[in-house]
This record gives structure tokens, sequence and C-alpha cells, in this order.
């Protein structure tokens, strides 16, 4: 089968399993795809995912970039054959017992996150996760690496340098943050009433911090900000236009995030939950595990090219060779393991 040449669309797509099948290859090469997304279904050992990505790879010219969610701890897609990554909670715990250990080992997750990811195949993660621990949401908890606004910037910040590092861009969730919410927003539709000063005062903070280290990408939050907006962040031309990009200065990637979650399902069907993203402001957006859905959404997309294919761009992996073989990712190795 040869490639198809296309610009890429606004749409992240998954695949059904550990190869691609016909239904796959039809998702990837449809000109509404912009990337694609892999969860652990499509995981079983680090030879089988070097294959998958190279096929990946082949089926379209400028190749789709390929990203998962790695960020340690509960959420790490791929496991045997990867460095177990902690939860982001022991990073702000070594913060607490010294400051410059916890930025050096937050540096050192990033590399080995951005070596492995590249060695097969894999451009970007989605992470850092930037939401702060007020220890109530249940979704977010050890995801979080501290409660400390402060903490969170700094650590963030070696996070994503690291990522750099080892040639790979980061996208930090879930802007403007997600930690105060209680509800999860995989299954109900989570709301934060505080003011928008109170919002900026704490959870944005660490963005300014994190945007100047070079962050590529951002994925808003499924919570509806009552005081700020009545749509969730994901739909919200206030969140993402004025302060996102205005307030902040932020020239990168906006994903959605999953359309699939509950906290999405305010805008209708899939395609009218995608334009509502489109609409207020995401470059790309994620319908994951509904094939049924995702292949009406594409449709829906097929006369939409990406807006500013120079944001994708960036966040394809950068440099040729195995940063395993690397003093710096044998030293992160030894970083990493005061953390625990």
């Amino acid at each position: 089968m040869r490639k198809v040449r296309l610009p890429p669309g606004p749409v992240v797509v998954d695949v059904l399993g550990a190869t691609l099948t016909d239904e796959d290859r039809s998702r990837i090469r449809h000109p509404a795809a912009g990337a694609v997304i892999l969860f652990a279904r499509n995981y079983e050992n680090p030879e089988q995912l070097a294959q998958l990505t190279a096929e990946i790879e082949r089926q379209r010219e400028p190749a789709l970039p390929i990203c998962v969610d790695h960020e340690g701890g509960r959420v790490q897609r791929f496991r045997e054959g990867f460095t177990a990554i902690p939860p982001m909670r022991l990073l702000g715990k070594l913060w607490d017992r010294d400051r410059d250990a916890g930025k050096e080992a937050a540096a050192s997750v990033g590399y080995i996150i951005a070596a492995e990811l590249g060695a097969h195949g894999v451009d970007f993660s989605f992470a850092p996760v930037l939401d702060l621990d007020y220890g109530g949401s249940s979704v977010i908890g050890d995801r979080a690496l501290h409660f400390d606004p402060t903490a969170v910037g700094a650590l963030g910040a070696c996070l994503v340098r690291g990522l750099a590092q080892g040639g790979v861009a980061a996208v930090a969730k879930h802007f403007p943050g997600h930690g105060y919410a209680e509800a999860d927003s995989h299954v109900a539709v989570p709301r934060d009433g505080r003011t928008f000063k109170e919002i900026a005062r704490k959870d944005i903070a660490p963005y300014k911090q994190v945007i100047e280290a070079g962050l590529a990408a951002v994925m808003p939050a499924h919570v509806i900000y009552s005081e700020v907006d009545s749509q969730p962040a994901g739909y919200s031309r206030r969140w993402l236009e004025e302060v996102l990009r205005k307030q902040l200065g932020f020239q990168g990637l906006v994903f959605s995030d999953d359309l699939s979650m509950e906290g999405a399902a305010v805008a209708g069907g899939p395609p009218e939950r995608s334009r509502a993203a489109l609409a207020a402001g995401c470059d790309l957006v994620l319908l994951c595990n509904n094939p049924a859905g995702l292949d009406e959404l594409l449709e829906s997309l097929k006369d939409l090219q990406l807006a500013k294919p120079e944001r994708l761009e960036r966040m394809k992996k950068q440099g040729g060779r195995d940063l395993r073989k690397s003093v710096a990712y044998r030293e992160a190795q030894e970083t990493l393991r005061i953390v625990a």
C-alpha cells in the first residue's frame, strides 16, 4: 500500500490493537487525521511497539506524530521493557526535603520518558500534569506534583526541559486546573465555583513558568468554572483565547481532552463536541475508545485542515540516535533511584 500525501487534519485517532487493521489504516489515512494516540491495548513488548509505530509512519506523508499518556504512576501505558516512572507526587515529596534534588529528579524523569518513547517511535507524551493537589480529586490524586503552585511550576518546568533534552515535546494538562474539582470528568461533569482571581493566583500560576521553559502544547480540562464561563474550559474561548493565548502568551498547540468523556457531553454528539472544541481554540481533538463515533467525527471534519501545522510539526521527536545508550540516560537512571 502506497503512502498517501496529505496535510494533517485536526483529529487525533486511536487504533484497535497491537497491529494495524484495515480499519486503523483507513482512519490514519483519512484527511481529517492529524496524530495517532496509543494505549495499553496497543502494547505487548518493545519490539512489537517499534513495529507498530513504524507501520503507522508508513501510512502517509508527512507521517502523523504518535503520542501516548505516559506520565508515570498509574498512568503509564507501556510497562514491560520500560522504566517504571513513579507517581509525580513523589517528586513533590522530594522537593519538600531538598528542592535542588527534586528539580534534578524531575529533569531526569523527563529525559528517561523521552529517551524510551523516542527509541520506540513515539513522538510525545501527554505530560506533565500541572494540576494542584487539593486532596479531594479522585481522578488527579497522586498524579499531581504538589499543592504549592511554586513547587508545581518549578518541577513542571524541569520535566519539560528534561523531555526536550531527550527530543520530546511536552503537553501540560489540565488547563486551567483540575485539582480542585472533586468529580471525575471521565464519568461526570465537574464544576469549580471559585472566582477567576483565585484560580489565577493558584492553579494558573505554574503555567507561566512552564511556558517559559518551552512548553509545546496544552490540554484543557473538562471542568466548568461557573464563575468564569458556563462551558467547560475545553469549549471556552474565554479560557483558551483570552487567558491562555492572550494573557499567558502561549503560542503552542492546544489539544482537547478526550471528547468521549462524560465531561465533554454537554456539547452533544461527537461532531458537535469536536466543532465546539475547535471553535473555542483547540487545534486538535481526541475521541478515544469509540470507533463508530470516531468515524462519524472524521467524516464531519473531512474538509478541515489543521490551521497552523507548524504547531503540530513541533510535536515530532527530535534526533535519530537511541538515547538509552547515552551517559545522560545512565545518569538519569541513577538520579531516579532517590525519588522513592
